[in-house]
C-alpha cells in the first residue's frame, strides 16, 4: 500500500510542469505564512504569548480534561483573582502549567504574589515552582483561561506521544498540498 501511494505521488509530480510545481510550492508557503500571521494576530489581540494551549495532564479535572484546548487572554491591566484559572511558566521548564489561583498575597507597595493549585491535586504548587520560590508573580503568567474546546487538543497529545504519527500527518498534509491542483 505504501509503495502504491509513493508511486501515485511520484506520477503526479512527474506530470506537473515546472510552473505547476512552483505554484504548488508557493501555495504551501502561503498556507504556512497565513497560519503564522493568524497566530501573531491572536497574540496581539489577546495580549498572550501563547493564546491557545492544550491541557496535557489531569491535574485540573473535572474543570478541564487532558486534551482540552484552552483559549487565553493576558491583558496586564486586569487584576488576578482567587479562583481564576491561569497558565504560567516556571523558570527552567518549557511546558506551561494550567492551575487555579488559590491565594493572593498583596504587599503595601502594591506588588502582588499568588499561589496556585490544580483542582485534582491534594497540595498546592510550591513543589512545582523553582527552588526557593514560594509565590508566583504576574510576570510568570502566560494567560488566563477564557474559554475551552473539549478534547480538540488530543491530536497534539497524540503527536507528542507518538512522533511517527506526527511525521505521518505532516507528510500527508505536505503531499496533499503539493498534489492538489485547485
Amino acid at each position: 500500500m505504501s509503495g502504491l501511494l509513493n508511486m501515485d505521488f511520484l506520477d503526479e509530480v512527474r506530470r506537473m510542469n515546472k510552473r505547476q510545481l512552483y505554484y504548488q510550492v508557493l501555495n504551501f508557503g502561503m498556507i504556512v505564512s497565513s497560519a503564522l500571521m493568524i497566530w501573531k494576530g491572536l497574540m496581539v489581540v489577546t495580549g498572550s504569548e501563547s493564546p491557545i494551549v492544550v491541557v496535557l495532564s489531569g491535574s485540573m479535572e473535572p474543570a478541564f480534561y487532558r486534551g482540552d484546548l484552552l483559549l487565553l487572554t493576558n491583558h496586564q491591566e486586569e487584576a488576578i483573582r482567587v479562583g481564576e484559572i491561569v497558565v504560567f511558566k516556571i523558570e527552567g521548564r518549557d511546558i506551561p502549567i494550567v492551575h487555579r489561583v488559590l491565594k493572593i498575597h498583596e504587599k503595601e507597595n502594591g506588588s502582588l504574589k499568588f499561589l496556585t493549585k490544580g483542582d485534582n491535586n491534594s497540595v498546592d504548587d510550591r513543589g512545582l515552582y523553582a527552588p526557593g520560590q514560594l509565590w508566583l508573580e504576574k510576570k510568570d503568567v502566560v494567560g488566563r483561561a477564557r474559554g475551552f474546546l473539549p478534547y480538540v487538543g488530543i491530536v497534539t497529545i497524540l503527536m507528542n506521544d507518538y512522533p511517527k504519527f506526527k511525521y505521518l500527518v505532516l507528510a500527508c498534509l505536505g503531499i496533499y498540498v503539493l498534489i492538489h491542483r485547485e
